[in-house]
């Protein structure tokens, strides 16, 4: 069956900068490689491009498929493509995996140019700020001087608001989405027991396994079964779930019993065949770091003193772990600087993940906000 409003078969691209780079952490890269996939046209006047950034476990396949006989689409389909809220007809929308990212981008998988090894645990950790940077440096090769628009949710979220801070004159308009300034405590906890239960795998082997027979598969499966029961809200979880069982009856052992933990350990296993570990504790530690306001005593509201784009901010009813507060702390930081900001709170059941949702409310209010963009042009 043809899909509707489909952008179809997909390729994704290899940006090789063979700039060297000075990241957060004091290292410099000699060079490095981006993995993006573009959608769309990049009109005349090259004022129609939209940057999507990924959050914590995305990628640059964003729409799409790469073959017919791909069992799903990209992560963010639902919204880019013909006629959907991020019309492909009208911009030219971007997705980049990246720096450190699992899917060909330069990181910990990738050989180091200098030893001819894999960087394995000595690739560095990359922040916020340094993906913005590296991200700038794709944007500049495709010869676009503003982005007409960057959006993200969760951890794509932070990036959409670093750029209006380093780079205030080359966005025009911001969307943030399920996301927040900095992380709470306890989030901070809970991505510290994820790379806890990666770490203390004995197959982690201190982050050089991948010469090794085995890979951090046990460690990496907790961190992804933890990672799912925060994204999920407890409605959610008991209108898919419940207490259903697999058997009538219980069994009175430790095998899988319950049809949640039979979603969690499905996940688990898929996570760890798919994803690099060194990448997931370098993702999350990421998260970690950013915080805007760390090197400025003002608070938020002086840090935004610079920005000149228009946002539209979006948090979720049922998301606790980016609860809707977290969102209006940066909206009262843009109002106190008189920064035209819209807000919306939308009532839904899915926690975190319904940024990444299919939800007629939700996406109508993108739809709006991207038709009155392609309009004031």
């Amino acid at each position: 069956m043809k899909e509707i409003n489909s952008i179809g078969i997909v390729k994704s691209k290899i940006f090789k900068c063979t700039d060297p780079i000075k990241l957060s952490c004091g290292m410099t890269l000699d060079n490095f490689e981006l993995i993006y996939e573009t959608y769309g046209k990049l009109n005349k006047n090259k004022d129609n491009a939209v940057l999507v950034c990924h959050a914590l476990t995305g990628n640059q396949h964003v729409a799409g498929r790469h073959k017919k006989t791909d069992k799903h689409p990209g992560w963010w389909d639902s919204l880019v493509g013909p006629s959907k809220p991020l019309n492909t007809n009208k911009f030219f929308v971007i997705g980049i995996n990246n720096l450190g990212g699992n899917e060909g981008s330069t990181g910990p998988k990738s050989i180091n140019p200098k030893t001819k090894k894999v960087w394995g645990s000595s690739f560095p950790i990359i922040t916020v700020e340094d993906w913005v940077k590296t991200q700038k440096t794709l944007i500049n090769y495709l010869g676009i001087q503003k982005l007409s628009s960057v959006i993200g949710g969760s951890l794509g979220g932070m990036q959409a608001l670093e750029w209006n801070l380093q780079f205030p004159n080359e966005v025009k308009n911001t969307i943030i989405i399920a996301a927040a300034p900095n992380l709470t405590a306890q989030n901070i906890a809970f991505n510290e027991v994820a790379r806890q239960s990666i770490i203390t795998d004995p197959d982690f082997q201190k982050g050089n396994f991948y010469t090794k027979k085995n890979k951090p598969k046990r460690g990496l499966r907790v961190a992804r079964m933890l990672g799912h029961i925060t994204y999920l809200s407890n409605d959610a979880m008991k209108s898919k779930f419940g207490r259903k069982k697999q058997n009538k009856d219980y069994q009175y052992n430790f095998n899988t019993e319950f049809e949640i933990e039979s979603y969690l350990n499905y996940q688990g296993d898929k996570f760890a065949k798919e994803f690099d570990a060194n990448t997931y504790i370098r993702m999350t530690k990421a998260l970690d770091y950013y915080d805007p306001t760390k090197q400025n005593k003002k608070k938020l509201s002086g840090v935004f003193k610079k920005i000149k784009s228009k946002f539209l901010v979006i948090s979720f009813t049922s998301d606790w772990r980016f609860s809707p507060s977290r969102s209006k702390e940066i909206v009262k930081s843009l109002l106190d600087n008189n920064i035209n900001v819209s807000y919306a709170e939308i009532s839904a059941e899915s926690g975190h993940d319904a940024f990444l949702m299919s939800d007629d409310h939700y996406h109508e209010i993108l739809n709006s906000f991207f038709k009155n963009i392609f309009k004031s042009k």
